[in-house]
């Protein structure tokens, strides 16, 4: 390795390597494309995930956002436009895209409440919000007034319904509607149908692959698992799950897999723009707007935090004080993503933990991101191609990414109470109660409570009063409305 000392600084070598500082960073043109390959390859199965996220939900006319090819097709424009900016700008190996996590809360408690337009509108504000604290500075203030470790529930939560929802939406795991338990194995405990036993298969290959650290672990299975269900559908005939005749349960829950008729297509873009700033305010009101921006902008601004620093370690770009460089710059455009996000009507943007599958590789600038950037573009012209997909071939990748999450949950000191009950709560009630900001409210207000009971109060930030405070009303506002009307 090029001893730092010693190796050459970006003043001596123009163009490419001066621009990216590759040779100053002790890294090589082709380290980085590699880099950059690597990282899309962990990170493309975003251009199928997101899709099927944001089509299991509706707003609350009943209408689902588009098409499989319009969120797909939208998905990678804004990863690859965002990821290039992310590296000619922050110039640091960093690649974003729709945030998981992100895209189950729009889907699932916010556009519920509101049109979709609305929905994305408050992806839109949250990420201005993001990017006026990053201007102002204020940013700090935010980061330290929820503690560490509930800031770690909330990810190790939202893996868990994450989880949840991939083995629901395999028909692994299906909703009975009747008897003492609300869900149950397969159908009446067994596992019946093709479609799940595709499942079955598709998450076996993918932890065996990630087992055995093989690069792009979670885009080979849905590729090879897509193909071992388009033969099965083939030979079995299997059909979808709802049809003309009533409901097939051992159906394929989403997209019937079969060849398209073309493989590569003009991108179908017309969601841009597809948002409203102030539709939210009248359909939802104001408290449970303002939670529910307060909700995403928590989620997105932390775990971009965490993301950067992760990154910048293993990269070895860290300064003493462990920042990474360009520190302002890579927040900016983290924030400027999550605005974007909306704008294009695929959820917050944010910075991906899959970027250090790059690192590994050997990439330490921002030419790696271009790389990856480009590839995302590329794949715009093949959104007709993800309709082959079935649910039961993606979700398994949801269940591995809960597994990722779940991991920090180390983090969480178990035996301090204080902090303990609050994670508890939250962690088990996002998937318990199919509602992130369920979740993160209950793990909120525990926290102020049990302060409170222990006399504790002044270790209790303002900010935090606030947001209890909010969540209380939140919660209440349906029983406090049939009060105040009747």
């Amino acid at each position: 390795m090029t001893n730092k000392t010693t190796a050459p600084t970006s003043s001596t070598h123009g163009g490419i390597d001066g621009f990216f500082k590759i040779s100053e960073r002790g890294s090589t043109p082709a380290r980085e494309i590699r880099g950059g390959v690597v990282t899309f390859l962990t990170m493309a199965y975003i251009i199928v995930l997101n899709p099927i996220i944001l089509l299991q939900g509706k707003d609350m006319n009943g209408d689902v956002l588009g098409t499989f090819p319009q969120i797909a097709a939208a998905t990678a424009l804004v990863a690859g436009l965002l990821t290039i900016l992310m590296g000619v700008v922050a110039n640091y190996p960093l690649a974003l895209a729709t945030g998981l996590g992100l895209n189950a809360f729009v889907t699932f408690s916010v556009a519920s409440q509101m049109t979709w337009a609305d929905a994305m509108g408050l992806v839109v504000i949250e990420g201005l919000i993001i990017l006026l604290l990053v201007l102002t500075g204020f940013r700090e203030a935010v980061f330290h007034a929820v503690p560490a470790q509930l800031k770690i529930a909330i990810s190790v939560g939202i893996g868990l319904f994450i989880a949840l929802i991939g083995l629901v939406d395999a028909g692994f795991v299906r909703r009975t509607g009747v008897g003492p338990v609300p869900v149950e194995l397969g159908i009446a405990g067994q596992l019946a149908g093709w479609p799940t036993l595709v499942f079955v298969f598709g998450l076996v290959l993918v932890i065996a692959l990630y087992a055995r650290h093989v690069k792009g672990a979670i885009l080979i299975s849905i590729v090879v698992t897509t193909i071992v269900a388009i033969i099965v559908e083939k030979l079995a005939q299997v059909g979808p799950t709802f049809t003309e005749d009533g409901v097939n349960p051992k159906g394929w829950n989403l997209n019937v897999p079969a060849l398209p008729d073309q493989v590569a297509d003009v991108p179908d873009f017309s969601l841009l723009g597809n948002f409203d700033l102030l539709g939210s305010w009248e359909n939802a009101g104001v408290v449970t707007v303002v939670l529910l921006v307060f909700t995403l902008l928590l989620a997105d601004f932390f775990d971009t935090m965490g993301t950067m620093t992760a990154i910048g370690a293993e990269a070895g770009l860290l300064d003493k004080d462990g920042n990474p460089p360009n520190t302002k710059r890579i927040l900016i455009v983290d924030s400027i993503a999550a605005a974007a996000g909306g704008a294009a009507s695929v959820s917050s943007n944010t910075s991906y933990i899959e970027s250090a599958a790059g690192v590994g590789e050997g990439a330490r600038t921002g030419l790696a991101s271009v790389v990856t950037g480009v590839l995302f573009l590329l794949t715009t012209l093949l959104a007709p191609l993800v309709v082959i997909v079935p649910n039961e071939a993606a979700v398994p990748a949801l269940v591995l990414v809960g597994f990722l999450m779940m991991q920090q949950v180390r983090g969480i000191d178990w035996d301090d109470l204080e902090i303990a009950i609050p994670a508890f709560l939250t962690i088990v009630l996002m998937p318990f109660t199919y509602s992130i900001s369920a979740g993160i409210g209950a793990g909120f207000i525990a926290y102020v409570l049990i302060k409170v009971v222990r006399g504790k109060v002044r270790d209790v930030h303002v900010l935090m009063w606030v947001v209890a405070a909010m969540f209380v009303l939140y919660f209440a506002i349906s029983p406090i409305s049939r009060l105040l009307t009747s």
